[in-house]
């Protein structure tokens, strides 16, 4: 299997680096391996300090998966997710135009697919996954102004925290201390919590009793379990935290596991790692792309800072020429 290095050595052979040349090798290779379309859907929050709308799913990526999915013929597709989540509604949104285009859709995570990523798994009929694969909670995330700061909360948090309050105000002698954080409350933020947290489950347990668990006899009540396992914040105390396989597996999910198709393992490894080469290497944040070269790949370029010195006076820019566009070089973030 060509691992991250062996990746690495193949992009250095050439100068410039080949990343989109090697990258796509490998999705076309693996579509020639199974016959069925490839769309690749990564993020490079882990390699980018990149701002969070940029690497998490978003209502603009329905156009990316437009422009990729334009010419594939088949009604099978193999997506290889790899996302720190996002937005649920664009989540949604997602699985409903791919589900309207594919009849049997096998999400392939190469290593993360966590939050949103995860709701998008649980539309697949299958989930493929590896030793180093993992998974993520679901329980919805509010993004909140806080005293200190914005902060992303868990809203299963929240209500417990207001139940918690409401426990201990009873004594007048603890109200004092409750007060700083109840300001911090508006006045919808409970029904929010509670609304976000019925969304997430709701779009899960649809999506697995429709797809996955569409031929049993008890899928309702296996998609529901499932739906309330994954969104249970008190079950992961935390949202980052990964679900191996073997716990997803324990739920009863359709795994298939990677390494059960050494070439089908290797290949899309391959696809991952050329990508994340590719965050590291450009100013590419996302990439969405089929095993047809067409491809959505979001950028973010940092502008320099100029650097001044303390007690020098900055010269003047030079005029520019008549018709000059000063940003005509610079590549939008």
């Amino acid at each position: 299997m060509p691992i991250w290095s062996e990746i690495l050595a193949e992009l250095s052979s050439r100068q410039p680096p080949d990343f989109d040349g090697v990258r796509r090798k490998y999705l076309v290779e693996l579509h020639r391996h199974t016959g069925r379309n490839v769309i690749l859907y990564a993020s490079g929050w882990l390699q980018r300090d990149a701002p969070p709308g940029l690497v998490s799913i978003g209502d603009e990526d329905m156009q990316a998966f437009m422009e990729v999915s334009q010419g594939l013929e088949g009604d099978g597709l193999d997506l290889i997710l790899h996302s720190p989540g996002g937005s649920p509604e664009a989540a949604e949104a997602v699985v409903s135009y791919l589900r309207s285009r594919f009849s049997h859709i096998r999400v392939i995570v190469p290593q993360l697919a966590m939050s949103a990523a995860t709701m998008v798994a649980c539309a697949a009929d299958e989930i493929a996954l590896g030793k180093h694969s993992f998974l993520g909670p679901t329980d919805p995330q509010l993004v909140l102004q806080t005293a200190l700061g914005v902060r992303a909360v868990p809203a299963q948090a929240v209500l417990d925290q207001f139940d918690r309050a409401q426990h201990e105000c009873a004594d007048p002698a603890k109200l004092s201390a409750w007060l700083p954080m109840l300001n911090q409350y508006g006045p919808d933020l409970l029904v929010q919590c509670e609304s976000a947290l019925e969304m997430s489950r709701e779009l899960v347990t649809t999506w697995l009793k429709t797809y996955m668990f569409s031929e049993s006899g008890d899928g309702s009540e296996r998609a529901e379990a499932v739906s309330d396992w994954l969104a249970g914040h008190q079950n992961f105390k935390s949202h980052s935290r990964h679900i191996s396989r073997s716990d997803v597996e324990a739920q009863g999910l359709t795994v298939a596991r990677l390494e059960d198709d050494e070439r089908l393992q290797d290949l899309a490894l391959s696809v991952f790692h050329a990508a994340t080469h590719t965050f590291s290497g450009t100013p590419s944040v996302k990439i969405v792309e089929s095993h047809t070269g067409r491809a959505f790949i979001k950028q973010h370029v940092v502008q320099p800072v100029p650097a001044i010195q303390l007690g020098v006076v900055p010269t003047a820019p030079p005029e520019l020429a008549p018709g000059h566009d000063p940003d005509s070089s610079q590549q939008a973030p």
